[in-house]
């Protein structure tokens, strides 16, 4: 597990960087059709959940507990694909879709990360993040009215937070993946 984080941490720092200009375009550019944050929201949580369901048949294949990972891929592929059919919905239906994603997302990453502190102590910053996603989750059902324009506002922020601690997590541990020492040829 640590080998193949370790050498995918540009993998968590492309995804960081999309997360800040994503935040950034919501930030500066709120007036914008909300349908097309609905659609782009719509397809990266339908890649995610394609990705989810790849993953969890190659364990599947290997053995290894799926069905997690395949329930995860398959709840985000339907909420991609509404988010993709029906963008023109109702914002409440697509805040309740966008905070119930947040929370469920959140509580992965919070598990992610405690698996994660068996390798790596004092991680703090992927369990941060996760934490401030389910609560930004429930922050967004108990301040429905706030108004379309702070949402997309409060998205924004949102993303770009998330994009600069998830690019602070790769940058870290791709410091340490290129710290570690290397294994030194058998001889013959």
């Amino acid at each position: 597990m640590k080998v193949s984080i370790g050498r995918n941490w540009w993998i968590l720092a492309a995804r960081g960087i999309l997360a800040i200009l994503f935040g950034l375009y919501a930030i500066l550019r709120p007036g914008m059709a909300l349908a097309t944050i609905i659609m782009a929201f719509g397809v990266v949580v339908l890649v995610a959940g394609i990705l989810s369901i790849v993953a969890g048949m190659r364990a599947h294949d290997r053995r290894l507990p799926s069905w997690p990972i395949v329930i995860e891929g398959i709840v985000c592929v339907a909420f991609g694909l509404l988010a993709l059919i029906k963008p023109g919905a109702t914002a409440m239906a697509w805040l309740f879709i966008v905070s119930a994603f947040a929370v469920v997302s959140g509580a992965l990453h919070v598990t992610a990360a405690m698996e994660l502190r068996k390798h790596f102590k004092g991680e703090w910053v992927l369990i941060l993040n996760g934490v401030l996603t389910m609560i930004f989750g429930v922050l967004m059902v108990l301040l429905p009215w706030a108004g379309l324009l702070s949402l997309v506002w409060l998205i924004g922020a949102y993303s770009l937070f998330f994009g600069v601690l998830l690019l602070i997590f790769a940058l870290r541990l791709r410091s340490r993946w290129h710290a570690r020492p290397t294994p030194r040829p058998a001889r013959h």
